[in-house]
């Protein structure tokens, strides 16, 4: 059946990213739309043969170079990070260029050209069908500027949950930025265990400061010759990378990037998040839509171990699934502590010292994940470019001799690791996890309870919505200071308080029941409008 229309998706960099835009476009494909994957020629091997093989999935890779050749859906090639011509003043936005204004480098020069060559054709072409909207991540509003000069309707899609973007939203109304000590702010509009504390800021102020590349005092601890964001270090324009949230009480820079948009998506589901969709619907003139969790179709499904090899591209690893599975079924029900903090954030050189001490003399089983480029300051190595692995797993962390130390009680993982499996196994009691939206709903929709370390500004919020709200985790705890690092005994101690609290187990199992019919019945009725308002809009 020929498709009704088509609706194009640009996602941003980082699985916590294309994994969810992925998803939603496999969710569009009932209603008849066809899907048009926009990405960086760069990530083509980030998509899995699955997903280019659907009816109703067209991928268009634009190539990381200016060329005349158009926008093309090639075999995958093995390259999994930008090549080493996509050095790290791609990111430099102190400089004007031409037709751009104010902030994007040359990634986003070529980009955006072969970005805007595609719509002109597409758009142009007589034989060509016109896009019905654009889905576009809200941090890719940079390329807002190509749909709207071609007409096209944009669609602004958070694949985070609805919670930051709504206490983001609140706390600059409330200006928390300007709170005292031992001061707690309530918002309006959200559920009173969501209030904030003066701890609460200075918390995520300690963090900011770190994962911007700066330590107290002002030093920078940037890679060389990097720049991230404008000058002055304030909020730039839209044409700018930015990383991270603006600062406790300032301006939501999603107000900004959704301006030009005509509806918003978000990657949550009522039963999660009913509270926080309708206060953003309140604030603001546009329809919202919570249409997710979108997680792989076989994660609703299966009631068993899920291998993630079926439904991702595999990375590399220094474990196969295999071996996991066996290791899992040698331990005690709900006994393993799974560490893993994504690909994208984690703790400083400092704490990864405290956690290897504390994972070494803790008496359980664990699992830890450890990405390349763990401990670096500022954005991840991933989304810089013009780093070889080699040059990564120099400069990251690694726990030498803990492996010799523990034995089989513990697993360290350097690389990939296959996440919807280990949280599936029923061996596995608890998730120390930094409280990534992805990681958090994949946790909760398998009934696995969270210890929460956030690092940056959104998943401060996620943390508090998994403790003080839904109930199915606890705080990683530092002490009375807030700016404190996290210590060896504190994670030991929370450790043991997690996998031993029936209570929060209990709850979390009553939260996965919430999904046994699978994907959220609130979800599939939101993707129906969603699509319904597109259709009576053309």
């Amino acid at each position: 059946m020929e498709a009704i229309g088509e609706i194009l998706v640009l996602p941003f960099f980082g699985q916590g990213h294309l994994f969810p835009c992925m998803e939603l476009c496999k969710h569009l494909s009932p209603y008849n739309y066809k899907a048009i994957f926009i990405i960086p020629s760069h990530l083509s091997s980030s998509v899995p043969p699955s997903f280019r093989n659907l009816p109703l999935v067209e991928v268009v890779e634009i190539p990381n170079s200016p060329s005349s050749s158009p926008p093309r859906s090639p075999s995958p090639p093995e390259m999994t990070t930008p090549p080493p011509a996509l050095l790290p003043e791609m990111l430099d936005g102190s400089k004007p260029r031409p037709g751009f204004g104010h902030g994007p480098g040359p990634f986003h020069q070529k980009m955006g050209s072969g970005l805007e060559a595609f719509l002109s054709r597409k758009c142009g072409d007589s034989g060509q069908t016109r896009p019905v909207c654009a889905v576009l991540d809200v941090m890719m509003s940079w390329s807002n500027e190509f749909f709207v000069k071609f007409d096209i309707p944009i669609v602004s899609f958070f694949t985070s949950g609805a919670c930051s973007a709504a206490m983001g939203f609140a706390s600059w109304k409330a200006q928390v930025g300007d709170m005292k000590p031992d001061e707690i702010r309530k918002f309006d509009g959200l559920p009173e265990e969501m209030e904030l504390s003066y701890s609460d800021i200075k918390r995520q102020e300690r963090h900011r400061s770190y994962r911007s590349g700066v330590k107290e005092g002002g030093q920078n601890t940037r890679p060389s010759g990097v720049k991230f964001g404008r000058p002055d270090g304030i909020n730039g324009p839209h044409g700018e990378m930015r990383f991270g949230a603006p600062g406790p009480g300032n301006r939501s820079r999603w107000l900004d990037e959704t301006e030009s948009s005509t509806a918003m998506l978000f990657n949550t589901c009522n039963d999660l998040e009913y509270r926080f969709l309708k206060y953003i619907t309140d604030q603001i003139d546009k329809p919202v839509y919570g249409v997710g969790p979108l997680l792989p179709e076989q994660y609703w499904k299966s009631i068993s171990i899920l291998h993630d090899g079926e439904v991702r591209s595999n990375r590399k690893s220094n474990y196969t699934e295999d071996q996991l599975v066996q290791w899992l079924d040698s331990k005690p029900h709900q006994s393993v502590i799974y560490v893993s903090f994504g690909s994208e954030v984690g703790p400083t050189l400092e704490e990864y010292t405290e956690l290897a001490s504390a994972l070494g003399e803790l008496n359980r089983p664990f699992i830890w994940v450890i990405q390349p480029g763990s401990g670096r300051p500022g954005p991840p190595p991933g989304l810089i470019g013009g780093e070889s692995s080699l040059e990564t797993k120099e400069e990251g962390y690694y726990p030498d001799g803990l492996e010799e130390k523990v034995g089989d009680r513990g697993l360290v993982i350097k690389g990939w690791a296959p996440q919807l499996l280990i949280l599936s196994h029923p061996a596995l009691g608890g998730f120390l996890s930094h409280c990534g939206w992805n990681s958090t709903v994949e946790s909760i929709g398998r009934g696995v309870p969270i210890l929460a370390w956030p690092i940056r500004g959104d998943q401060f919020h996620n943390a508090k919505l998994v403790v003080n709200h839904l109930k199915v985790g606890h705080t990683l705890l530092t002490g009375n200071d807030p700016t404190q690092m996290v210590k060896k005994d504190s994670i030991i101690r929370c450790i043991d308080y997690l996998l031993d609290d029936k209570e929060v187990h209990k709850q979390a199992v009553a939260l996965r029941h919430k999904f046994k019919d699978g994907f959220p019945a609130s979800s599939v009725a939101a993707l129906k409008s969603f699509v319904e308002a597109i259709f009576q809009k053309n």
